[in-house]
């Protein structure tokens, strides 16, 4: 640059923090049917691929409210062998279930998760479950 030259730069260049629910309610235009995403992202002055990154984390999982979970109905088994009021296609898993989570879901189907390690794998099948 030569001396007493100024050079103005001018665009999005700041970067902005955008709160969970601010995002969702952007996310959820988007979903309107007829809306374009390039129009929203437009109207909120967001990138599109920004705004198409917001909706694959709220597909995935990755995003979603940060207030308390759904409360849903959990009904403890005894563990005992002797005593076991389950069908044959409920019956308790052969190894201790006292070392990890089960859940049953209303149409029967079982998830079993044995150890921690297994507890990220839980958040995107919940996702995939509800659809």
């Amino acid at each position: 640059m030569s001396p007493g030259t100024i050079e103005i730069i001018t665009g999005k260049e700041r970067r902005r923090r955008w709160s969970v629910e601010h995002k969702l309610r952007i996310v959820a235009e988007t979903q309107e049917p007829g809306v374009r995403v390039t129009d929203v992202a437009a109207r909120h002055d967001v990138y599109p691929s920004l705004l198409f990154l917001w909706r694959r984390q709220v597909r995935e999982g990755r995003l979603g409210p940060t207030g308390s979970p759904d409360f849903v109905p959990v009904r403890l088994l005894a563990s005992s062998p002797g005593t076991s009021s389950l069908s044959s296609r409920h019956a308790a898993p052969a190894e201790s279930s006292a070392t990890g989570i089960e859940i049953t879901l209303p149409d029967g189907t079982r998830i079993h998760i044995r150890d921690a390690s297994q507890l990220p794998l839980l958040r995107p099948v919940l996702a995939a479950l509800r659809g």
